[in-house]
């Protein structure tokens, strides 16, 4: 895994470059993508610790690039932060049941996204060592 790497995957390209920016400010490196199909190759050769999708995008939504994640094995254990204008119980339950690891509604603060995405970086890294838990 590429320690410090976050992939956001958002068909929007001002949301996108405000993440960006954001998680940048906070120490992190950043690789964007307009779709899902997009995302899914950059994911499978740059391995990112975490990553951020939208839940709607063209090609590949972010419910199916999430499943795609959790089930390929080199990028499993990544951290997943699904950002949605969507925020209904129904959309969050959906969203969680798809693999990501937290779901936050847009719009979202600066420090949320960044205090999240931390947590579950963290969370993942903690299951994932031989010390921690299982």
């Amino acid at each position: 895994m590429n320690q410090n790497l976050i992939l956001i995957a958002d068909d929007d390209s001002d949301v996108r470059d405000l993440l960006s920016v954001t998680l940048e400010s906070a120490g992190y490196r950043t690789l964007g993508a307009k779709d899902g199909n997009t995302a899914a190759r950059i994911l499978t050769v740059a391995k990112p610790v975490g990553m951020i999708t939208d839940v709607r995008m063209p090609s590949m939504n972010g419910m199916e690039l999430c499943r795609l994640a959790r089930n390929t094995p080199a990028i499993r254990d990544i951290a997943i932060l699904m950002v949605s204008g969507n925020s209904h119980t129904y959309d969050v339950d959906a969203g969680l049941g798809a693999g990501a690891d937290g779901y936050l509604p847009k719009p979202l603060t600066p420090r949320e996204l960044v205090t999240q995405m931390q947590s579950l970086i963290s969370k993942r890294h903690l299951a994932m060592t031989p010390d921690g838990p299982s």
